[in-house]
């Protein structure tokens, strides 16, 4: 799934993305690790995979969006 990069704290390794539909969804440093990338900016696209469905959906990946 495809998301725009929303907030990233380079500290904690954290933030949150945007989903196409506008629905903010956050992702731990577990999730941004797993991607292997080392910065990320907010207006970034980035591909995410997600485990879950509705309010107990997360972010397992998260990692540039390459064409």
């Amino acid at each position: 799934m495809q998301a725009t990069a929303y907030t990233y704290d380079p500290e904690s390794r954290s933030g949150q993305v945007l989903l196409d539909d506008g629905t903010p969804v956050p992702f731990d440093a577990a999730a941004f690790d797993a991607g292997g990338l080392r910065l990320l900016r907010p207006g970034q696209r980035v591909r995410v995979e997600t485990d879950g469905e509705g309010e107990a959906r997360r972010i397992t990946l998260v990692t540039l969006q390459t064409f």
